[in-house]
């Protein structure tokens, strides 16, 4: 079997969880037998003939699949990732643009910001019918020429479903962890209840400067690690202006190093408007980390009641949840559902059992 995965053409400019997804997706498929190509949307030159399956991720941006699914004719699988950007319109923290992105609503605005790379970024819009169609009717397209969806949890393809009542057909596929790398090592268990960490590429939907402000002269030794988005220097900049001196930031970290960082924490808190998963959420418990997380979006799916909720724009709810998580043991039953459900090879797995459902139709 060979499978084609596009993704968007700012994979590896701006990587993200999707990032990560793909290639440790594609890594563990190649395990199993299966031979994977990772194409960029922008790619014009593929011969679309030597492949079984197009596997695209990225539902909110359909105009990098409309192209090569209307040009392969292949079957497709998607993994939509399907964030809810109207949700955080809070996230627009410049008052005008809030105004304008609760003035468009989610489809339209998803609209305006993609058709914005195109002109703005050079990132291209191969299918014309996008610019005819808009957000929306491009996804009800996708979703109803689509032979298999995979959601990354239960409650993800809910909220699909309810939007695109055209979703059909799908096997949910969860996120996962490299348990090679981000692993409990008992040596690290007796941590200092007052640290904090935050990993997390800066922008306002992850809202780390709500996180500043909640734990801002406060006894807990709070680390922000990670690189701003490209349009959100200003955000980064702010989130620094505002820090007092508990607060420390780290812009850039391997692998490696990040897993040690996990591991030298007490607390993980990711108190973002919306998560799917939140894939560090999953990295820090793996590695002993208690876990503060939004309570917006699918995160109880993968948490359940083992994680510590927040109100993304209520800074006593965030500054409770952390005093109640830097209280509290570390939580092992999640670690080893971790274990049995959040591994790679077990998503690969998935995959693979979902693939064969297509190609056996």
């Amino acid at each position: 079997m060979k499978v084609l995965f596009i993704s968007r053409a700012s994979l590896y400019k701006v990587p993200g969880g999707d990032t990560i997804q793909m290639e440790q997706t594609a890594a563990h498929l190649q395990r199993l037998g299966v031979r994977v190509d990772i194409r960029l949307a922008d790619d014009l030159n593929i011969d679309y003939a030597q492949y079984d399956l197009l596997h695209t991720f990225n539902i909110i941006r359909p105009s990098d699949i409309l192209f090569h699914l209307q040009k392969s004719r292949l079957p497709l699988v998607v993994s939509p990732i399907y964030l809810e950007y109207g949700t955080a319109s809070n996230e627009a923290y410049n008052p005008m643009l809030k105004w304008l992105m609760n003035r468009l609503g989610n489809h339209r605005g998803e609209y305006l910001k993609n058709v914005g790379r195109a002109v703005l970024k050079n990132e291209h819009i191969r299918s014309w019918k996008y610019y005819y169609w808009g957000q929306h009717k491009s996804i009800a397209y996708i979703l109803d020429h689509c032979a298999m969806l995979l959601p990354n949890s239960e409650n993800e393809f809910k909220r699909l479903k309810r939007d695109f009542p055209v979703a059909g057909d799908y096997s949910v596929v969860p996120n996962a962890v490299d348990l090679e790398l981000f692993h409990f090592e008992e040596t690290t268990r007796d941590r200092n209840n007052t640290t904090v960490l935050c990993a997390a590429r800066f922008e306002p939907r992850k809202n780390q400067l709500n996180v500043i402000r909640a734990l801002n002269h406060t006894d807990f030794e709070v680390t922000f690690v990670g690189a701003p988005a490209p349009n959100h220097h200003q955000y980064y900049q702010q989130c620094k202006a505002e820090a007092a001196d508990n607060i420390r930031f780290i812009d850039f970290t391997t692998q490696d190093q990040l897993a040690a960082l996990y591991r030298e924490h007490k607390v993980h808190i990711l108190a973002s408007w919306f998560e799917t998963t939140g894939l560090s959420s999953l990295e820090a418990a793996a590695c002993g980390c208690n876990i503060v997380i939004t309570d917006c979006g699918d995160t109880k799916d993968y948490f359940g009641t083992e994680a510590y909720y927040c109100i993304p724009d209520n800074l006593q709810s965030i500054a409770n949840a952390v005093i109640a998580a830097a209280a509290a043991p570390y939580h092992k039953t999640l670690l080893q559902r971790i274990q049995q459900q959040y591994s790679w090879q077990h998503t690969a797995k998935e995959t693979l059992i979902a693939y064969q459902r297509v190609l056996n139709k």
